[in-house]
């Protein structure tokens, strides 16, 4: 995936993130750790890699707000993102 694919799919799942975040259902604390890294899609100075790591912290947060447990479909999809993100971070 080229940088500005990442980007745009790094834009669009900070969008979502937005509408989880307004449902008083969802705990925002969930999205702390992609708000600690401090990557936001309008930096586009920042490297492919802390985008890429982002985007699966992010990815993790937004299976765990959509989950029920974590053995449900999104449940799964969070713990796969939970392990792309540590081996991205890991090349970082």
């Amino acid at each position: 995936m080229h940088k500005d694919d990442l980007l745009e799919l790094h834009e669009q799942m900070v969008t979502i993130m937005e509408y989880f975040r307004a449902q008083e259902h969802v705990d925002s604390s969930l999205f702390d750790p992609y708000e600690e890294l401090s990557v936001d899609p309008s930096h586009v100075h920042k490297s492919k890699s802390e985008h890429k790591h982002a985007v699966f912290v992010l990815g993790n947060a937004l299976a765990s707000a959509m989950s029920e447990d974590e053995f449900s479909s999104a449940g799964r999809v969070g713990k796969r993102m939970e392990e792309l993100a540590e081996d991205a971070e890991s090349k970082l």
